[in-house]
């Protein structure tokens, strides 16, 4: 994995890392609150030792204070000294619970000694500290002096005694805080790192065309207004998804110029990843373009189309194969021009029997020589057998991939179905893309400028075609107009 692949999987794994950030935050947090506070009392202690006259005298008299120091500092958090402070404060706790709440330290190269004790009351931590330092006096008096009674070699003094502090050292809050945040980051980045390795989702072009062994002829952007409104009107509409379907169109219309695909499956893996709302959108770009066409709806087990539509269900497909209808009594006009229904009919038992029937091929074929383009919104693939019976008479499929969701073992099962029945894979759209983040597909559209825009909103054109249409300041343009005009006819 290199930076760029690093910085992809941050951006796309943002939110598990923010999340993770969040709760360590608030793990850190939340043990501040509960921890217990603690207040810390300190005072100095300063060793001396009897020195004589001369200079060596001297020399050798801090050398041996120094050396006491470590041996004092030692003994300050020992639980004789601990016992004797109890003993004379009358603490209800033991030597062993006192001795872990003290500190001793010596600094290096001097005679002084610091000693910290915390505690819960901060009255109680002063007591200590200077009770501790009174005791530890008389106590290196009792070892340094002699059996003889001669005068001690060394002394200790209280240089600094104990006051009552006035905030607690323990939680520290902003260290927590920051330990948190510290941590939550490096958690965040290895859960994102490790969700990724998991992830076995289809969700850049590159696997796609590698598994489906087509290109990918179109990305359509994720737009939460689908579900309300499956079906975009190109006419008004000039927004990245609808934009999206008119590139869709494009690409289509040149997959195969001496031979073009006239009957057009889609398919996909598994349900739920925008297939019949992308078989709709196709005919309907398509119709835009001023093409005649027929949008079968080759599901006979979960009709959608005639929903999204609102057009009659109970006539369509089957009545037609079944018999109990002709094509031109079951064909329904639309409120969009140039866009002709045929509805998945009255459910029927035997689905696959009716869709591999000579019936159907022969529908099929008659439906091709009235319109110039037949899309057939058609069951997803692992499901049931339909749609590889349809792809084996069609000129080719679409299959759709949704982004983040299909998983790459069904996509390869997806498209050996296909293969198994010669079917001829025109291609991938990938559906639902991320509009924003290192996975996005989508485009800006205002390349053209806001007037042009609202230009061609006003008389109803895509965008890509009032670009051509725009004023421009070269001979150029005329050559541009005329490329855009004739890319959107399909081939006769």
């Amino acid at each position: 994995m290199n930076l760029q692949d690093f910085v992809k999987v941050l951006r796309g794994r943002w939110i598990t890392v923010c999340v993770t950030i969040v709760v360590t935050v608030l793990g850190a947090v939340a043990v501040t609150l509960l921890t217990t506070p603690l207040y810390q009392a300190s005072t100095r202690l300063f060793v001396s030792t009897s020195a004589g006259s001369s200079v060596s005298d001297i020399y050798q008299g801090n050398r041996f204070s120094q050396e006491r120091v470590v041996s004092y500092a030692e003994l300050l958090k020992g639980e004789t000294l601990a016992q004797r402070t109890i003993d004379k404060l009358g603490l209800d706790m033991s030597a062993r619970e006192l001795g872990e709440n003290i500190k001793a330290s010596a600094k290096q190269d001097t005679v002084l000694i610091d000693v910290a004790v915390l505690d819960k009351s901060p009255v109680r931590a002063r007591d200590i500290a200077n009770t501790l330092s009174e005791e530890f006096v008389g106590m290196v008096r009792e070892l340094e002096t002699s059996e003889s009674g001669a005068a001690p070699d060394a002394r200790v003094v209280v240089e600094q005694r104990a006051s009552i502090p006035q905030h607690p050292v323990v939680p520290k809050t902003t260290r927590n805080i920051a330990a948190g945040f510290a941590l939550g980051v490096l958690l965040g980045i290895g859960l994102a790192l490790f969700r990724d390795v998991l992830d076995n989702t289809v969700k850049d072009r590159e696997t796609l065309e590698e598994i489906a062994g087509a290109a990918t002829v179109g990305s359509v952007p994720l737009d939460k207004e689908r579900r309300k409104q499956p079906a975009i009107s190109f006419d008004v509409d000039n927004s990245a998804i609808a934009e999206a379907f008119r590139k869709l169109r494009t690409n289509l219309q040149f997959l195969a110029v001496d031979n073009p695909p006239r009957v057009i499956v889609v398919t996909s893996s598994t349900p739920g990843e925008g297939k019949s709302t992308t078989a709709i959108n196709i005919a309907l770009a398509l119709a835009e373009a001023e093409h005649n066409v027929a949008l079968i709806d080759g599901d006979m087990r979960r009709p959608t189309v005639h929903k999204y539509l609102d057009l009659v269900g109970p006539v369509g497909f089957s009545t037609v194969l079944s018999g109990q209808a002709t094509l031109d009594e079951a064909l329904q006009k639309t409120r969009f021009p140039g866009l002709t229904v045929l509805t998945s009919g009255t459910i029927p038992p035997n689905p696959s029997e009716l869709l591999g029937s000579m019936a159907a091929k022969k529908l099929l074929n008659e439906m091709r020589g009235q319109f110039d383009y037949v899309i057939v919104d058609s069951t997803p693939l692992l499901a049931v057998t339909d749609s590889a019976i349809l792809a084996a008479g069609a000129d080719g499929v679409l299959i759709i991939s949704r982004f983040g969701q299909t998983k790459r073992e069904q996509l390869v099962h997806a498209v050996r179905n296909l293969s198994d029945v010669g079917a001829t894979l025109l291609g991938a759209v990938f559906t639902m893309t991320p509009t924003r983040g290192g996975a996005s597909y989508s485009y800006s559209y205002s390349y053209y400028g806001e007037e042009g825009a609202r230009r061609s909103s006003r008389r109803g054109q895509p965008v890509e075609e009032a670009a051509a249409q725009a004023p421009a300041s070269s001979p150029t343009a005329d050559l541009e107009e005329s490329r855009v005009s004739t890319r959107d006819k399909a081939p006769e």
